[in-house]
């Protein structure tokens, strides 16, 4: 058995993530800032001193004795020379005066600030010393007749600039963590609210049963993405509803079409037994059984081949040449017009291929022939055409009956649909017929119209996109 931690919330989620990122944000402006602080203090450290070896350079106070010239130091530069010291070197680096403490010891005069000073150019440098003390020194060149005559060295303990970055430091490990608690409470606050509409949802969405799908999620009209969430789910829940309703009229439809020639097939048999029959009688009652049980037959498969087309079960696919299957339909058409006093014209056939099913197809144009004929009167005729138009197969159907109610044109592709429901039951009709060639052509990609004009009959039109030429 396996276990494992539960799946954190997703305003949890957010506050984590939220923290995390501002955690590497202030990490970085933390770093940044600090970096940015120790080189601020060091450029005002460098100029500090590089004024006070030029003041030095300028007003040339080493001609006199030590107590003297530290003196006269301290009335030139005031407290700019407070914690600074003073050293002097001939050309070869022998130290003449010196300001500094004698703890210090004396700072070295490196090479590089010799050879910067014969160049006339000021050296800055960091001196560790013996203590573990950082001293920032600067020497500068004293330039007389094009010759160095002395080199003036300033220095300032770096105690007071580290004790510096360090307080600055100490103050960000403080506030650093502090403003991440502030901003995780903050931020697990706002994903609350920003996400209490998605658990009203929730609640929404658990009261809606396959029962009862009139409810609808709120929308508040702010035009977010929740507002936006909840349209679409309200979208899907009206077609959800719809859709239920057609299944629940499509079932009972089934199950009254199926029950009708169960009862009439039940009563004759019921009838047939009570007494004794002749031969002819029991056949009689056989034969009208079995017609029963035909129409039966054809009502299953028809409600399986509808069941099959809606949940898209589709067989493999080939190009189709539509001219055989026209004029195979138009054959067989042509007998059943006959039976019924209709005249069925093939009004013309032009060239066309598309991608599908042969025997699907065939059944889609062969219902709309069967339709049109048990629809028009005796004497009436239909017509058939097949053309090519705008990169589209056009299947025609046109007939002369009694035409469709507009009003009656969105329902007749619904299945058990039928508008002229006695004289349809009379010729074996359940009302499947459009439904199946509808979603016949659907699942091939096109479309099947109807064009209708009460009392001048009907068209129905099948368009279906032609397929790509053979290399």
């Amino acid at each position: 058995m396996r276990l494992g931690l539960p799946p954190l919330a997703i305003r949890t989620r957010l506050t984590l993530w939220y923290t995390s990122v501002l955690f590497a944000i202030l990490v970085v402006i933390s770093v940044l800032s600090y970096s940015a602080l120790a080189w601020s203090l060091r450029q005002d450290l460098d100029a500090s001193l590089l004024t006070v070896a030029r003041v030095v350079r300028d007003t040339g106070p080493a001609g006199a004795g030590p107590d003297l010239a530290s003196e006269a130091l301290r009335e030139l530069l005031g407290p700019d020379f407070y914690d600074k010291f003073v050293q002097l070197f001939d050309p070869q680096g022998n130290l003449g005066f010196r300001s500094m403490p004698r703890a210090l010891g004396t700072l070295p005069l490196s090479p590089e600030a010799r050879d910067n000073a014969r160049r006339g150019l000021p050296t800055f440098e960091t001196v560790e010393l013996p203590d573990k003390k950082r001293v920032r020194v600067v020497t500068l060149p004293l330039i007389v007749g094009g010759r160095v005559a002395q080199l003036i060295q300033a220095g300032l303990p770096l105690e007071r600039m580290d004790h510096t970055l360090w307080r600055y430091a100490q103050t960000l490990l403080v506030l650093v963590p502090l403003g991440l608690l502030l901003a995780a409470a903050g931020g697990f606050a706002i994903a609350r609210v920003a996400l209490r509409r998605v658990d009203e949802m929730t609640r929404t969405a658990r009261r809606i049963t396959a029962e009862d799908l009139s409810q609808r999620i709120p929308v508040r009209g702010t035009a977010d993405e929740l507002d936006r969430l909840a349209e679409t789910l309200n979208g899907m829940l009206v077609r959800l509803e719809s859709t239920m309703v057609q299944l629940r009229r499509f079932t009972a439809d089934a199950a009254h079409e199926l029950r009708t020639p169960l009862t009439v097939l039940k009563g004759g048999i019921e009838v047939a037994l009570r007494a004794e029959r002749s031969g002819d009688e029991y056949r009689s009652v056989l034969a009208s059984s079995l017609e029963e049980v035909e129409r039966v037959s054809r009502l299953a498969e028809d409600l399986l081949l509808l069941s099959r087309l809606t949940a898209g079960v589709e067989g493999e696919r080939t190009r189709v040449d539509l001219e055989p299957i026209v004029l195979e339909v138009f054959d067989l058409g042509s007998r059943l017009a006959r039976e019924t006093g209709v005249s069925l014209r093939l009004a013309g056939a032009e060239p066309a291929a598309v991608i599908g099913q042969p025997r699907s197809l065939w059944r889609a144009l062969m219902n709309l022939v069967d339709n049109a004929v048990k629809y028009t009167p005796a004497g009436g005729k239909v017509e058939l055409t097949l053309t090519r138009r705008d990169g589209r197969a056009e299947l025609s159907v046109q007939d002369t009956g009694p035409g469709i109610d507009p009003a009656q044109l969105g329902r007749i592709f619904q299945p058990f649909v039928r508008l002229d429901d006695a004289r349809a039951r009379v010729q074996g009709g359940a009302g499947l017929g459009l439904a199946i060639a509808r979603s016949i052509v659907v699942a091939h990609g096109g479309v099947l119209d109807v064009e209708s004009t009460p009392g001048a009959g009907s068209r129905f039109i099948i368009r279906l996109p032609l397929a790509p030429e053979p290399a």
